[in-house]
């Protein structure tokens, strides 16, 4: 039975047609064969299981102690199983990430109104548009810059140079420009209209206004944009967050624009994680005159920080994650590999850091590692099932084992053909067993059983398997 769960991941290489075992495999002794479906359905010859597979041969195996799995050399050419040693040495700290194009936003300007008004004759009509420092944006009508106004023409007729620098200030201060005023003070006339200029050359990224809205202070009117320059914001691991500084080397690519390579740095590290993804965003800046970086493009971004010294690495497509734990598969001899737990480190690019459990030198699996693992595992977990602690002292030796037994149980089936019936059975006290469902083999005349019958019986050990010699009715101590 310990080999039983290997016998299954055998099956499934039968049915690829690939062969399941080494050359040397016709000079082991076949224990008894199994249905890869049902571990207590043995024979000691092959067979058809009830479900209408193959049996399948289990061998006596030396070495059948762990997990250490065996696979010939053309089960291992067929899945393609290859392997890289382990390697110490310098490793970079790669990051190879995303990020997208975003406005500087030194290079933006937001156009508030001083004071409330009416927007009549806007010169822009949606956003995405170009404008050039100077040009007239709209025109307001305000009440309130009316009555300024003409608080400014009356200070000019009283001729007090206090009062026409005063009124000139506020003038300025509620946004009518400087050329504004000095018309006003030529012409001493009240502009019911003032002219709104734009503080700097770019695009209208943001246009909330049209043209006869009521707008407020608090409302931003437009909003500007030079892309001149622009910021490309990545993002960063969390694992890899303290990596990462100002001045890192960068390489930048667009999608759009293959071949191309933006050589840059990192300018500034924000101090926080975003709290949906998990990742450290980082700033970078370029300068962009021809205007072929433009924002939200999806840029692919490599920082190169500072390298690590004498790091033990493998390759990351060996690495087998768990969730819990992490493992690889490393080759301990020809055509034999073990599952082993590691530690693992930092990532850079294709390879990956092992801080314990490997050696320098080792062979690890980088394809076919994931049936070889699964493989091990089943069996791994077979022995904890059925190995017997050697510091109980309860537990008997392998040479204690009794050769014959007695038990009582509820027949479940009957199979008269196949001699054979399976029981619900009460503990067996001589063997270790608990209670349990289990399929015997019969040496004894079943044909009188019925389903639902209470019996005792005896069991005889042959080989590794325990058959029913003797049947009796009710639970007797012995036979009558």
């Amino acid at each position: 039975m310990k080999t039983y769960m290997a016998s299954v991941f055998i099956a499934w290489l039968v049915t690829l047609g690939l062969p399941a075992h080494s050359a040397d495999d016709g000079e082991k002794e076949i224990l008894y064969w199994v249905a890869p479906m049902d571990p207590n359905y043995r024979r000691d010859e092959p067979g058809k299981s009830p479900m209408g597979m193959d049996l399948i041969p289990v061998y006596a195996e030396a070495d059948d102690e762990g997990s250490d799995v065996s696979i010939s050399p053309a089960v291992v050419q067929n899945l393609g199983v290859r392997t890289e040693s382990v390697k110490a040495g310098t490793l970079p700290r790669l990051i190879d990430t995303v990020g997208y194009i975003d406005y500087d936003a030194s290079r933006v300007s937001h156009i508030h109104l001083r004071v409330s008004g009416w927007i009549e004759k806007l010169a822009v009509k949606s956003a995405g548009e170009r404008v050039t420092k100077g040009q007239r944006l709209f025109n307001l009508y305000s009440p309130d810059l009316v009555n300024v106004q003409e608080e400014f023409l009356r200070a000019l007729s009283g001729g007090n140079k206090g009062l026409i620098e005063a009124s000139r200030d506020r003038l300025n201060a509620l946004g009518i420009s400087r050329g504004q005023i000095v018309q006003l003070e030529k012409r001493r006339k009240v502009r019911q209209n003032i002219a709104i200029y734009a503080p700097q050359d770019g695009v209208v990224s943001e246009l909330p206004v049209r043209e006869g809205m009521y707008a407020k202070p608090a409302m931003n009117v437009m909003t500007l944009a030079d892309l001149s320059s622009v910021w490309l914001i990545a993002e960063v691991f969390e694992r890899q967050a303290d990596w990462v500084g100002v001045g890192d080397k960068a390489e930048v690519t667009l999608p759009y624009l293959p071949g191309k390579i933006w050589q840059g740095e990192v300018e500034y590290v924000y101090p926080s994680l975003d709290m949906k993804t998990r990742t450290l965003l980082v700033r970078l800046r370029f300068d962009n005159p021809g205007e072929s970086l433009k924002p939200n493009m999806y840029a692919r971004v490599k920082l190169y920080a500072s390298p690590r010294e004498n790091v033990i690495s493998i390759p990351m497509e060996a690495l087998i994650r768990t969730g819990a734990k992490d493992r690889v598969i490393v080759e301990v001899g020809a055509g034999r590999f073990d599952a082993r737990e590691v530690v693992a480190g930092i990532e850079s690019g294709e390879r990956i850091e092992i801080l314990e459990g490997l050696e320098v030198g080792e062979k690890v699996v980088v394809s076919g590692q994931f049936l070889i693992d699964s493989e091990a595992s089943l069996k791994a977990s077979f022995m904890r099932m059925t190995d017997v602690d050697a510091s109980d002292e309860k537990a008997p030796q392998a040479s204690e084992t009794p050769a014959k037994a007695k038990g009582h149980g509820l027949v479940l089936a009957i199979n008269v053909e196949q001699k054979e019936i399976e029981l619900r059975h009460a503990p067996i006290a001589e063997l270790g067993w608990p209670e349990m469902e289990m399929l015997f083999p019969v040496d004894a005349d079943i044909r009188d059983l019925q389903v639902g019958e209470e019996i005792s019986f005896e069991l005889e050990k042959r080989g590794r398997v325990y058959v029913i010699v003797t049947i009796w009715p009710g639970k007797q101590e012995r036979q009558p």
